[in-house]
C-alpha cells in the first residue's frame, strides 16, 4: 500500500476523507440536515393523510359519497359477468326480453324504495329529535310540583301512575268587547275556571278524568302569592282561608297553590301539572279544521249569545269552541250550573282528543304541527314536554276506549248558603284510595249517608238533579 498521504483525496469517500476539524463540522451539518430532513417528510406524510382524513368527513364528501352509494343501488354498475350475460341475452325472444326488462325494472324499485327508506329512517331520528327540542322550547315552564308532599297518601301504590292535574286558566288577556267575556281592565288576574285530574294507573288499563267545580269549598293552606305576568311565585303569602272556592286557589296562589288543594283532596300524586290559557284555546281548534261535538240542544247563553245553535253532530271552530267551554249560563239549562258547563268540558276534551290522535291530524305534518305549536303556545307547566306526551301516548297505544271515563267529584249536590258545592267527604275518599290502589272504582250512585245530605232550606239553590248527577260516570264514546 502506498503511504497515505499519497492517495488522491478525490477517490475517497467522504467517511474516507482524513478527519480533522473542518471534515468533522461539515460532516455535522450533513448529518443535521439530514435529519431535519427526515422529519419533514414524517411530517409532510402525516399531514398528508390528515388532509385526506378531512376530505373523507367533509360534509361535501359525505354526500358525494352517500349519492354514489344510492347510485349503486339504484343503477349498479355491471361486472365483466353480468355485461358477457347481458350479450347473451341480446339474442333472446322479444318476448323473453320483456320479460327480463320488467323483473329488472321491479328489482331497481325495489332498491330504490330501500334506499328510500334507509334515507327516511336515518332522517326520522334526527328530524324527531330536532322537532322534540324545538317544539319543547316553546312550553313555558312553571314550578307546580310537589311531588314528596306529606298531603300524598298509598305512595308506593302511585309509584309508576301519572297524574295529570289540568287547569284552565281563562285570563282576559288579548280578549276583545265583542267576546262578551271582558277584557284584562275589567276582570284582571287569572282564574281556574276549569281543574280536571287525568289519572293513569301504572298498567295502563284505565284513564280516569275527575272534574272539580270551580264553585268547590274548600280549606285553602297558606300560599306563596302568584305572579301570572311573570309565571312564577312571589316572597308574598296569602294567609290560610278556612272557607274559600278552588277558583280562589289558583286566583291568589297560581300552579302551586292548586296543586297543593287538590293533593289534601285526593292523595294523588300529582307528578305533571297542565295549564291552558282559555285565549289561545281557539288556536288549537283551528290548528286542526275544527273539531265535530255533538249536542242536543242549541246552546244560547245569556251572556256569551248564541254559541252553537244547530243539534246532533257538529264541527265548530275555534272561537265557538272556546266559547262552548266557557259557557255557564245557558238558557236550555235547568238549573244553569257549573255541572253542566263540566260536561261540556269533559265531552269537547274528549272530542278534541279524539280529532288530534285521529289519522286526518297525525298524517298531516302540517295539522300536527300547527296543533303541537299552538298547544305549545296557550300551555305552560311542569314537567310537561314532547317526550312526557309521547312517552305516554306510546303506554297507552292499544287502550279500550271504553276504559276512559270522565265524573266530577261528589257533591251533595246543592249550593249551600254560601253558594258553594261542598264534598260528600266518605264518597271522595272511596273514589280516591281505588284510584291511588287501583281497585274497582264505587258505585257512583250510592247513596249519600244521611249524616253528609244538604240540609233542606228554602234558600238553597240547586246545582244538579242530586247527586247521581254529581257523581256520574260517563263513558268515551265516539263523539268524545
Amino acid at each position: 500500500m502506498p503511504p497515505r498521504a499519497e492517495l488522491d483525496p478525490l477517490t475517497m469517500t467522504d467517511e474516507m476523507e482524513a478527519i480533522d476539524e473542518a471534515t468533522q463540522y461539515r460532516r455535522k451539518i450533513d448529518h443535521t440536515l439530514a435529519r431535519f430532513s427526515a422529519a419533514h417528510d414524517e411530517m409532510e406524510a402525516e399531514e398528508a393523510k390528515r388532509r385526506e382524513r378531512r376530505d373523507r368527513l367533509s360534509p361535501t364528501s359525505l354526500i358525494e359519497s352517500t349519492r354514489t352509494a344510492l347510485q349503486r343501488v339504484v343503477a349498479p354498475v355491471p361486472s365483466p359477468d353480468e355485461e358477457a350475460d347481458a350479450a347473451e341475452k341480446a339474442e333472446q325472444t322479444r318476448l323473453q326480453e320483456k320479460k327480463r326488462r320488467k323483473i329488472e325494472r321491479t328489482a331497481r324499485f325495489g332498491r330504490i324504495a330501500a334506499a328510500v327508506v334507509a334515507g327516511l329512517v336515518f332522517l326520522g331520528i334526527g328530524g324527531a329529535w330536532g322537532a322534540q327540542t324545538y317544539f319543547d322550547a316553546k312550553f313555558t315552564q312553571v314550578s307546580a310540583l310537589d311531588e314528596n308532599s306529606s298531603d300524598i297518601q298509598d305512595a308506593e301504590a302511585q309509584a309508576n301512575d301519572e297524574n295529570f292535574l289540568m287547569v284552565g286558566s281563562d285570563t282576559r288577556d288579548g280578549a276583545s268587547d265583542e267576546e262578551g267575556v271582558g277584557t284584562a281592565d275589567s276582570t284582571p288576574g287569572a282564574r281556574s275556571d276549569t281543574v280536571m285530574v287525568a289519572h293513569i294507573p301504572a298498567d295502563r288499563k284505565r284513564v280516569v278524568v275527575t272534574s272539580f267545580p270551580r264553585d268547590l269549598e274548600i280549606d285553602r293552606p297558606d300560599c306563596q302569592r302568584w305572579d301570572p305576568a311573570q309565571n312564577k311565585t312571589t316572597d308574598q303569602v296569602s294567609p290560610r282561608q278556612k272557607i274559600a272556592k278552588l277558583n280562589t286557589a289558583y286566583a291568589v296562589g297560581g300552579p302551586p297553590c292548586v296543586t297543593k288543594v287538590i293533593q289534601q283532596i285526593t292523595g294523588l300524586r300529582i307528578n305533571h301539572f297542565v295549564g291552558i290559557d282559555f285565549n289561545g284555546f281557539k288556536e288549537m281548534v283551528d290548528a286542526v279544521h275544527g273539531v265535530t261535538i255533538h249536542t242536543d240542544k242549541p246552546i244560547d247563553d245569556e251572556v256569551l249569545g248564541k254559541v252553537v245553535m244547530q243539534t246532533g253532530d257538529v264541527t265548530i271552530s275555534g272561537d265557538q269552541a272556546l266559547n262552548y267551554v266557557r259557557a255557564r249560563h245557558v238558557r236550555s239549562d235547568v238549573a244553569k250550573s257549573d255541572y253542566d258547563r263540566i260536561k261540556r268540558q269533559q265531552a269537547f276534551i274528549g272530542a278534541l282528543l279524539k280529532k288530534v290522535m285521529s289519522s286526518d291530524v297525525v298524517l298531516d305534518p302540517g295539522k300536527l304541527s300547527d296543533f303541537i305549536t299552538a298547544f305549545a303556545k296557550a300551555t305552560f307547566g311542569d314537567n310537561l314536554g314532547v317526550k312526557q306526551m309521547m312517552t305516554l301516548a306510546q303506554s297507552m297505544k292499544g287502550l279500550d276506549p271504553s276504559k276512559i271515563t270522565f265524573l266530577t267529584v261528589p257533591t251533595v249536590g246543592i249550593a249551600n248558603s254560601r253558594g258553594n258545592e261542598v264534598l260528600v267527604v266518605s264518597k271522595t275518599k272511596a273514589l280516591f284510595e281505588a284510584l291511588r290502589n287501583n281497585t274497582a272504582m264505587p258505585d257512583p250512585n250510592a247513596p249519600i249517608p244521611r249524616s253528609e245530605q244538604a240540609p233542606p232550606t228554602s234558600t238553597s239553590k240547586p246545582k244538579s238533579s242530586g247527586s247521581s248527577k254529581s257523581t256520574t260516570t260517563r263513558k268515551s264514546t265516539s263523539n268524545g
